[in-house]
């Protein structure tokens, strides 16, 4: 025969396991979060993708060449019971950030989160590599952020709510030889990040900036490194989703994250 103690002992686990699965949903919004992310078909983003989907969340998802991965984001689809819709673009061209930004309004109407994400990299001294690097580097690392943002960023200022997620590197946090124009779209981006935190602080938005090290992404294709010595992207995406997941009173300003032997 059952005893009262007992009774009370699986009770106080069924409401314990509740208040867990109530959290998840608080923490999360699994229900209701609207995530954007840019440079989504490999790599960092389509780690962070796969990573949201799994929290439940409805994905809007950008890069070039995002009709090649269909397969993909139709298994998360189906094993997630989530929504996620495509764009193909150019985010180093103005009006093809402008289009997608459009899109996604049409789309979401309202975005929680956003993930500036898109990025080339090519290695370079500043004096030496080709004519027109920079500004390849800046329209991609940086513009596509800004426009995307500018874009996006009024509905969560009339939502009080958002958060703003934009992939810079340690190279923006310091310099190394054949760095050039690379090295510095990155500081801009930190620079853009830094002033748009101090902006969004009064309308409940966060801003983090993301400093990658040395992650295995198709960047590194061609060159002879150890897995074992670099990140993996997944490794940045877990960082991310934890640090979307926090109460509305905290901002994670930033996160650097580096190999366990350091920076190569």
């Amino acid at each position: 025969m059952l005893t009262v103690q007992y009774l009370f002992y699986k009770l106080t686990i069924a409401l314990y396991s509740l208040y867990n699965i109530a959290g998840r949903i608080y923490r999360f919004n699994i229900y209701s979060m609207n995530v954007v992310i840019t440079g989504a078909s490999k790599g960092i983003g389509k780690a962070i993708a796969e990573q949201f989907a799994r929290t439940g969340a409805d994905l809007f998802l950008c890069s070039r060449q995002m009709d090649k991965t269909m397969h993909w984001q139709q298994e998360l689809m189906e094993q997630y019971n989530t929504s996620i819709m495509s764009h193909n673009a150019d985010l180093g061209m103005e009006e093809e950030v402008k289009l997608f930004g459009e899109k996604v309004l049409e789309a979401f109407g309202k975005v929680d989160i956003l993930i500036n994400n898109a990025g080339v990299f090519e290695p370079g001294t500043v004096y030496q590599e080709p004519e027109g690097q920079l500004d390849k580097m800046m329209k991609v690392n940086l513009y596509s952020a800004y426009h995307l943002t500018r874009i996006l960023v009024p509905g969560m200022i009339k939502n009080k709510s958002g958060h703003i997620f934009n992939i810079c590197s340690v190279a923006a946090l310091q310099a190394y030889p054949n760095g050039g124009s690379y090295s510095i779209s990155k500081w801009a981006m930190l620079g853009f990040n830094r002033n748009l935190r101090e902006e969004m602080k009064p309308h409940g938005i966060k801003v983090t900036a993301v400093h990658p090290g040395a992650t295995l992404t198709g960047s590194w294709e061609g060159f002879d490194i150890d897995p074992a010595r670099i990140l993996e992207a997944d490794d940045i995406a877990t960082m991310v989703v934890a640090a979307a997941g926090l109460s509305p009173q905290a901002c994670v300003e930033d996160i650097l994250i580096r190999p366990q032997l350091g920076d190569l």
